[in-house]
């Protein structure tokens, strides 16, 4: 017969487990997080709505960006990063903490150890600040270049001699990086991505039709009609689109073509291309060559939109293939490290000098 002491010190231990390690996507747009030994359990959106009255976070996630354009004066719905960095530190402190929490079921007598994956370009300043929130609610935070894991993420052979190309789109950055032997050869990191795809899209619509958009609007046709590269029978497909008209100050309905709404996209769709063709022509030849056999892997958010790897393929000429759940790379790839991390933790951290920003 069990003591009913030991029975509730088991109880308490069973409920009060030590922290299991945590893996997070920090992205502009969505926060994926891993939990060792459990995998993804969570997936929500990067806001934060604030009571500015009270100083405390009103909600988080998926609830906050309901908010977002419908708060009164005395609520702020943010995001706390923007272009892949922290725009908001205490917004990004809270949401961390609260992710963390909510991930890890408030159970833990340790905080736990976590990996973050962030942009290869930010700067030393951005990298501090990353670490700094995550301390908010771990006990000890590393570091992940996101291309690196998002090649993890993917399946690529990163540890291994041989050449391999990830292109990681994500909300606010596009990372181009060229990988071997568990380490960053070179990379290059622009801050043109999947929202700047929207905000293309919420420019023409205000300067073509005079029709004025919100960002979750800009997103939603993004999803439903964009595409990158042209197609006949895509192109002619349409949607309604709902917004206010400039001049009558009313709201409208419009129709819009996806040939159209590519056109509007092209600028932005042109820099990551660019991004790609410069890191390509700085690569040394051996790789270069590992990377004409192996092709280009695409992953984040930004790989879901139509036509975008035939539109690299066209422009490159290597064969440009879309990873499998592109969105869940990142946060794999964090997660990967953390399952092994006697033989993968050298990725962590990256130094400097293989750095290359725009």
């Amino acid at each position: 017969m069990i003591c009913p002491l030991k029975a509730r010190v088991f109880v308490f231990f069973r409920r009060f487990q030590f922290s299991r390690d945590i893996g997070i996507d920090l992205g502009t747009a969505n926060t994926l997080m891993y939990v060792s030994g459990k995998g993804i359990v969570l997936q929500e959106p990067s806001v934060v709505a604030l009571d500015l009255e009270k100083g405390v976070p009103l909600a988080v996630g998926n609830e906050a960006k309901m908010m977002l354009g419908r708060t009164p004066g005395n609520i702020r719905a943010v995001r706390p990063l923007r272009d892949g960095v922290i725009a908001d530190f205490d917004a990004a402190e809270q949401m961390i903490k609260y992710f963390i929490r909510k991930g890890n079921e408030g159970r833990g007598i340790v905080a736990p150890r976590l990996v973050i994956g962030i942009p290869s370009g930010v700067t030393g300043v951005e990298r501090r600040a990353v670490r700094e929130a995550g301390l908010a609610g771990a006990r000890e935070v590393h570091l992940i270049d996101e291309p690196v894991a998002a090649a993890i993420g993917a399946g690529l052979p990163v540890t291994e001699p041989v050449g391999t190309m990830i292109v990681d789109i994500g909300g606010g950055t596009t990372e181009v990086a060229v990988l071997s032997l568990g380490g960053t050869v070179l990379s290059e990191s622009v801050r043109v991505a999947g929202d700047e795809l929207s905000d293309a899209i919420g420019v023409y619509l205000k300067k073509v039709h005079n029709l004025v958009v919100g960002e979750r609007t800009a997103e939603d046709i993004k999803i439903r009609i964009g595409s990158a590269f042209p197609d006949d029978s895509h192109d002619n497909t349409s949607m309604d689109v709902r917004g206010l008209h400039l001049l009558s100050g009313l709201p409208r309905t419009i129709n819009v073509r996806a040939g159209d709404i590519r056109e509007a996209m092209s600028e932005p769709l042109n820099v990551i291309v660019e991004a790609v063709k410069r890191t390509l022509e700085r690569t040394p030849p051996e790789l270069a060559a590992d990377i004409v056999d192996r092709g280009i892997m695409l992953a984040g958010g930004g790989a879901l939109v139509r036509g975008i790897s035939d539109l690299i393929s066209h422009e490159t000429g290597i064969l440009t293939h879309v990873a499998e759940d592109p969105l869940l790379c990142v946060v794999n790839g964090c997660g990967m490290v953390l399952e092994d991390y006697s033989r993968l933790q050298r990725v962590l951290d990256t130094p400097d000098f293989a750095r290359h920003s725009t």
